[in-house]
């Protein structure tokens, strides 16, 4: 038996409405709230949170003193339309160059690593 349920995933940021609104263009749903807490309601999935953290320091990938911490797994069905899609949004490539993998990661406009995965 479980002892609780998933609630929701945090990501902490300097700006929770603009990185709300990176992945709403991302993934779809609606972005509701405003100032330090703000939701991200998915339609069929899973809700985020983005939380405003004073001294944010974003992750680095690969790296193992400044580590990811988490990521997202995002998956589509092109990876080079998701691509050109994030980047306009703002993403930046961490590691995509491998065009024969299923994956490809980049930073959000905060610095979290996410992947976008054709698996």
């Amino acid at each position: 038996m479980a002892l609780a349920k998933l609630g929701v995933v945090v990501l902490d940021c300097p700006d929770p409405r603009a990185l709300a609104g990176f992945y709403a263009a991302v993934l779809g749903g609606t972005v509701e709230g405003d100032g330090d807490w703000v939701d991200l309601k998915v339609p069929g999935g899973q809700a985020l949170a983005f939380q405003q953290a004073s001294g944010f320091v974003p992750p680095e990938w690969p790296a193992a003193d400044r580590s990811q911490q988490f990521h997202l797994d995002l998956t589509v069905e092109d990876l080079d339309a998701a691509e050109k899609g994030v980047l306009e949004l703002g993403a930046r490539p961490l590691d995509a160059e491998d065009r024969s993998r299923t994956f490809r990661v980049y930073a959000d406009p905060a610095g979290h690593p996410f992947c976008l995965c054709a698996c």
